[in-house]
């Protein structure tokens, strides 16, 4: 290492979950040298972080449309029919789902 022009040590204290967590994932990678994966990792890495605000607001949808769709169930078995308006307010909140979900994936495709 005298003659290395890697000068800068850098030193990180890991619990025993991460240092196995590294071991899997250097394994996964084929990677023998801790060392090398560490800095491969710093480097060249990637950190993805998700910004989930179009999730809760699918499942904020998902939890409003649920419900609705409970009341509409329950009267159309009460009555043994079920309203034009029902059905109109079930496609609405669909439609709302789906755009949520092409939202999701748009976001996810630009990862």
């Amino acid at each position: 290492m005298g003659n290395s022009k890697r000068k800068v040590m850098l030193a990180i204290r890991v619990t025993e979950e991460e240092r196995a967590l590294i071991a899997r994932r250097m394994e996964q990678a084929g990677v023998r040298s801790l060392r090398a994966y560490l800095l491969k990792m710093a480097v060249d890495g990637h950190v993805v972080k998700l910004d989930l605000t179009d999730v809760r607001e699918m499942v904020r949808l998902l939890r409003r449309y649920s419900a609705n769709l409970n009341q509409i169930a329950k009267r159309a078995n009460e009555s043994a029919s079920i309203y034009e308006t029902d059905i109109l307010d079930i496609r609405s909140h669909l439609e709302g789902l789906w755009e949520q979900v092409r939202l999701i994936l748009k976001g996810l495709a630009r990862l």
